[in-house]
């Protein structure tokens, strides 16, 4: 591919794949299957996780802080969720999402996803909150 082109952007199949992918994690996350969240980040010590309150290099550390979490108040609602996939082995999820318990804010959360050998698996991940604009 030459330097000056993007690779192909949303190519359906894969796009599918992904939204797949982060429909499990999201499934996962408000129900607290630890197990498939661990199994959805990379296993890698270049993974990362930005959180509200930690910065966590390496899927131990992620795996530490979710197997740590408590499983209350993880229910939440998406909004404008964002994924596009470049090419057929990397794309990014980005979602707004509301919970009961953030009244007057909104919660943000952006994912790179890599299709490795075992599957899209997250390799970076933000999450933070902020005062909801619209408030």
């Amino acid at each position: 591919m030459d330097k000056t082109q993007m690779p192909e952007i949303d190519i359906p199949a894969v796009k599918a794949e992904v939204q797949a992918a982060f429909a499990r994690y999201e499934t996962a996350l408000v129900g607290n299957d630890v197990e498939t969240l661990d199994g959805l980040f990379h296993e890698d010590a270049r993974t990362i996780r930005y959180g509200g309150g930690e910065n966590l290099y390496g899927h131990a550390e992620i795996a530490a802080f979710r197997a740590g979490r408590s499983p209350a108040g993880l229910e939440r609602t998406l909004e404008r969720t964002v994924i596009t996939t470049y090419g057929h082995d990397f794309a990014t999820a980005c979602t707004l999402f509301r919970r009961a318990s953030l009244a007057g804010k909104i919660g943000r959360q952006s994912q790179t996803w890599v299709r490795t050998t075992q599957g899209w698996r997250v390799v970076a991940a933000h999450v933070s909150i902020i005062p909801d604009p619209a408030a």
